[in-house]
């Protein structure tokens, strides 16, 4: 890490866009990247205590991940007792490079998963994340190992190092700042190595075993999910009888529809229909800078009640939980990999004496319904939908050692299609694809857990000419859902649209393109906190912000926002882009 970057590092540790201000004071003519989100909710009057955790720069990493030894700070409180807890973390980097993911794991479990904007040559970039965590408390509440994945690759046209800096911010509890509620445990679903990320690839499924304290009342799993790969753009692949109609270097096959079980004892328990997250080397780059996708710097967890199975949990014996990830083709398969992960906040009941009961009703198919539906017109001239529905219900009675019976009723009603179209021998693509559902559990008359989302994408992609060096792209997408992940947290609500369009092309000289991005975001929670944000860029410039809401001067984010590049996006040097056939193009 340059020295401009270690001042900057020490200019505030409480900005998910804090660097721009540091490089303003520094003179340091980056661009700033950034993803709009909302800031966290954290107590604004507590006392604070700030630690570095790791400072890496990762060059050549694959296989490398920084492993370090976190202890809590003795001096916000008792440990765990706190009233919230954020990750900073902040990058810089400057030459060509391809985005890369990064995983964060502590005590095992998978607490953040991210990826970098791709930087270009000359000035470079910056951009800093502030992530809450407080959710996971138990686990920050004892010393342990934590690691960050961040895979990076130095060779010939790739000599972008990403230099990183990650801090904790503890914040102590107070009359005015209660404790945040907790779960009693957290178990992990991952691989447990003890020196890289804990996510698993799939296919195959990835199992363990878990055995549960014999007193437990509820348990909520928390799943992390990401394609990678042939599956980087799983929504853009095609049905295999379409197949052939197409170059395999336009796309893959095994459909555009994606589903994430979790399965308990072989049992389904529950599923998600994903979220579409288009890294920042995504179609066309230029689209993603400075503003990123939605979901690239903090990529969207999916939340499940599995306490529907806790009667059989509870018995002291190891039960398998298995993730898998299944398509709409006839035999379900996918191709490589999807990135699996999750953990599992654990309720326990005061009375050490075993929780007893029995699921009551259980309503799940193996899978979900599915239909395929096209019509071919002439080699790479062709359309297709695709559709899948998913219902499920689980019941049981929960019967606490201390006598307190919890009537449990979990239910998913999940909807999707994707409808695709190309045409002129396939350079020219569309894609319109919703994804829709409702996710609702009630314990005793009281709502637990509600997911209710639509996650709209439409994609417009050409290839300008017949050697696939230059093609145009326009992406409008939505995330909107209303979301209690469960009885510990907030509920919210967030609905952000994007739209973008650019033009990318390859050249021995150096890739370059141009983009426009244009963000619409609101969010809103239980507690009535507030934030809505309104920015556009063209050209790697910012051409309007507005931000208001009770969130929008709580420190951590500046009042608003710039990003400025000494050079015009024409000029800029791109790595290249990732393309839905899975292959990076302009190395």
């Amino acid at each position: 890490m340059t020295e401009g970057t270690a001042r900057c590092a020490l200019c505030s540790l409480h900005g998910s866009d804090y660097s721009l201000t540091c490089a303003a004071k520094l003179k340091v003519p980056k661009l700033v990247d950034f993803q709009v989100a909302q800031p966290p909710v954290v107590p604004q009057d507590a006392k604070e205590c700030t630690v570095k955790v790791l400072q890496r720069d990762f060059a050549f990493s694959f296989g490398m991940s920084e492993v370090v030894q976190l202890n809590p700070p003795t001096d916000c409180g008792a440990p765990g007792s706190w009233a919230a807890i954020t990750l900073n973390f902040t990058v810089t980097s400057n030459g060509t490079q391809f985005d890369r993911l990064g995983i964060f794991t502590f005590q095992n479990t998978e607490i953040w998963r991210t990826s970098t904007p791709e930087p270009t040559r000359g000035d470079g970039i910056v951009w800093t994340y502030v992530k809450d965590v407080t959710q996971y408390i138990p686990l920050f509440a004892e010393p342990g190992t934590f690691i960050l994945q961040l895979d990076n690759l130095i060779q010939p046209g790739l000599d972008g190092i990403y230099s990183t800096i990650l801090h904790a911010t503890y914040y102590a509890s107070s009359s005015s700042a209660t404790p945040a509620k907790k779960a009693d445990l957290i178990l992990p679903l991952s691989t447990f190595a003890n020196d890289t990320g804990n996510d698993a690839s799939v296919p195959p499924s990835f199992s363990l075993n878990i055995t549960f304290p014999r007193n437990t009342v509820q348990v909520y799993a928390e799943v992390f999910a990401s394609g990678n790969g042939q599956e980087e753009f799983w929504y853009n692949n095609v049905p295999n009888e379409f197949f052939s109609q197409i170059s395999p270097d336009i796309t893959n096959g095994d459909g555009p529809f994606r589903e994430i079980r979790l399965l308990i004892d072989g049992k389904v328990a529950g599923v998600v229909f994903p979220y579409a997250v288009i890294f920042t080397g995504g179609y066309t780059p230029p689209l993603w800078r400075p503003i990123t996708s939605y979901g690239a710097l903090e990529l969207p967890t999916y939340f499940l009640d599995v306490t529907p199975f806790v009667p059989i949990l509870a018995d002291g014996n190891p039960h398998n939980f298995t993730i898998d990830v299944i398509s709409a083709e006839t035999n379900h398969t996918i191709n490589q990999n999807w990135f699996v992960s999750g953990n599992l906040q654990v309720v326990t009941d005061s009375s050490p004496k075993p929780t007893t009961g029995k699921i009551t009703r259980y309503e799940v198919e193996s899978f979900p319904k599915t239909t395929t539906a096209g019509m071919v017109r002439g080699l790479g001239d062709f359309d297709f939908t695709v559709t899948a529905t998913r219902e499920l219900r689980i019941e049981a009675d929960v019967i606490s050692g201390s006598g307190r019976i919890n009537h449990v009723v979990f239910r998913q009603a999940l909807s999707y299609s994707n409808f695709q179209n190309y045409k002129e021998n396939a350079t020219f693509q569309t894609i319109q694809q919703n994804t829709t559902g409702t996710v609702v559990s009630i314990h005793s008359g009281s709502v637990a857990v509600s997911d209710i989302f639509s996650y709209p994408i439409d994609i417009e992609f050409e290839f300008l000419g017949p050697d696939q060096m230059n093609w145009t792209t326009f992406i409008d997408h939505s995330y909107d859902r209303d979301l209690l992940p469960n009885p510990l947290r907030l509920a919210s609500s967030i609905h952000n649209r994007q739209t973008a369009d650019g033009f990318f092309q390859l050249a021995t000289g150096g890739n370059f393109g141009n983009g426009t991005n244009n963000n619409t975001f609101s969010y809103i929670d239980s507690a009535g906190n507030t934030y809505s944000r309104r920015v556009d860029a063209a050209f790697n410039n910012i051409t309007l912000n507005e931000e208001s809401g009770s969130l929008a001067h709580n420190g951590l984010l500046p009042s608003a926002v710039d990003s400025f590049s000494d050079s015009e996006t024409l000029q800029d040097q791109f790595a290249g882009a990732s393309l839905p056939n899975g292959i990076r193009k302009g190395t």
